[in-house]
């Protein structure tokens, strides 16, 4: 290897992955370390693990999935980041960007990206940012400025984004069946906390009950809006 060669590995820009799927981080891991000039430095399934992998190789780019094991996925960017300030999040996710976009991007991602995309697109938001600046699918981006011209209608898309993220995560477990207990347990709230949050819901979404709030949270969950 010559010295111009020696200098291009040495310059990879380094990535952590987080998702935890292993056979998802393994064909991740397969198309970046492929390529010359970035490489993956450490990959991880739980948040534990990605804040130790993060304290261990300060990389230059952080890919990561929403669905956090009992960690909200916007709290964990929110903590990666509070652990390294400056570090560029791409979020990796199935899930539909229309809902989950604009909230990551609150939370302090730089992208987002669906998993459906392909592996050339995931490459491109990579590169983007980190050259420092924003990744959003062409869609998203139309989107965003059609709401900020005022030209998106209100509806249920915007009832649903007139909540917080916390109540958002409740409305995705209560429309997978989630009982309050379960939901209490995997957010690491108390009961009483989830109830509150329900109570809101219920407000926010003008339903009446919470017989009515399970079952908009379950027709919401199989409209197809969100991949649960």
């Amino acid at each position: 290897m010559n010295t111009a060669e020696t200098r291009a590995v040495s310059e990879r820009k380094r990535i952590v992955i987080v998702d935890d799927h292993p056979m998802m981080r393994a064909g991740l891991f397969q198309l970046i370390d492929k390529q010359p000039d970035i490489e993956v430095c450490g990959e991880a399934g739980t948040p534990d693990e990605a804040f130790r992998q993060l304290s261990q190789h300060q990389p230059d780019l952080l890919l990561a999935d929403l669905t956090m094991p009992g960690r909200s996925g916007f709290e964990f960017i929110r903590d990666a980041l509070a652990l390294q300030p400056n570090l560029p999040i791409l979020v990796v996710s199935m899930h539909d960007e229309t809902l989950y976009a604009e909230r990551a991007l609150r939370a302090g991602a730089r992208g987002y990206i669906m998993k459906e995309a392909g592996g050339e697109n995931l490459l491109v938001a990579i590169r983007l940012i980190l050259s420092g600046q924003v990744y959003l699918s062409q869609k998203l981006t139309a989107r965003i400025l059609d709401g900020l011209s005022g030209h998106i209608k209100q509806g249920h898309d915007s009832l649903i984004g007139r909540l917080s993220d916390r109540e958002f995560e409740v409305l995705r477990l209560l429309g997978q069946g989630k009982s309050t207990g379960e939901i209490a347990r995997q957010l690491h709230l108390s009961t009483k906390t989830v109830d509150v949050h329900r109570a809101h819901l219920k407000q926010k979404l003008d339903l009446k009950n919470a017989t009515a709030l399970v079952g908009y949270a379950i027709r919401w969950v199989e409209t197809g809006k969100t991949v649960l």
